[in-house]
């Protein structure tokens, strides 16, 4: 009987991050589910599906990980369409279904109400996507639901909240909602580097959404996205000379010494180091 080589594109996504890719995604991938507690026995999780790389292989990856984890969890891959074009919802659908991934789509108007906004649509529509998410997860009994941000999203927010936000904010690898009782949110590529992501969708021949937002579409400039990609540029010219540059400010955020901060915020509330000072 000869060996089995005709694997389908599912099977070779996995296949690719089990061997070729095993170092760079799926390990990091492990490691951060484990440090962090993400998962418990008796978990229900909802994977959000946005149509990019990210959610992508977060979905092959939380598929893979339910099949052998030695913790029971359940799992459900949720697409919110906040206004899609027919173009990119086609694309979406094709996507999962290449890869096996059942997904549960939902509509919005999300699109149609921001782009009516004239300051800050992007932060509006943010927060209005991780509602409706959160909601539709609960109404599948999901008690978490997972995003695709991955380790580049995470020292790339801490120095643009330097930069331009004046505050020295990182980006957990899991929070509890304000908003929806019982419910979590937990990043699993927290570790994953995205240059990772996008190598191994190029070596699968796969083809994301990179920006579906009708705002973007239409205009020139997005501001947000602009300084993220200052941010991805200095990144590079600082690896240049200091190639740790991206672990050291990953592991700053781990380690913050607040015996040598001014000022610091605990819990919404802000915090001088003149409250202690006459104490020690």
């Amino acid at each position: 009987m000869s060996k089995k080589t005709d694997f389908s594109p599912a099977e070779r996504a996995i296949r690719s991050i089990l061997k070729t890719y095993r170092h760079p995604i799926w390990a990091p991938f492990i490691s951060a589910i484990k440090e962090y507690q993400m998962l418990s026995p008796g978990d229900k999780v909802g994977i959000c599906m946005s149509g990019g790389k990210d959610s992508a292989v977060l979905g092959v990856l939380m598929k893979q990980l339910q099949a052998h984890s030695d913790i029971p969890f359940e799992v459900e891959y949720i697409v919110m369409d906040p206004g899609y074009s027919p173009e990119n919802r086609r694309r979406l659908e094709e996507n999962a279904a290449l890869l096996e991934l059942p997904v549960r789509i939902f509509e919005t108007n999300i699109f149609g109400v921001t782009e009516k906004m004239e300051k800050s649509p992007c932060y509006l529509c943010a927060r209005m996507r991780r509602g409706h998410l959160y909601s539709y997860a609960q109404s599948l009994g999901c008690n978490k639901i997972a995003l695709g941000h991955h380790f580049s999203d995470v020292i790339e927010t801490t120095l643009m909240g330097m930069l331009w936000g004046s505050q020295i904010q990182g980006m957990l690898p899991k929070l509890h909602s304000t908003n929806f009782a019982g419910m979590e949110l937990i990043r699993p590529l927290y570790k994953v580097h995205e240059d990772a992501i996008i190598n191994w969708a190029n070596h699968n021949d796969l083809h994301f959404l990179a920006c579906a937002c009708k705002l973007t579409e239409a205009a020139a400039v997005d501001e947000e996205k602009s300084k993220r990609r200052e941010i991805k540029s200095l990144i590079r010219e600082l690896k240049k000379t200091n190639p740790c540059i991206e672990k050291n400010i990953f592991n700053s955020i781990h380690r913050a010494n607040i015996d040598t901060l001014v000022g610091y915020k605990k819990n919404g509330v802000l915090h001088s180091f003149l409250e202690d000072y006459d104490s020690v």
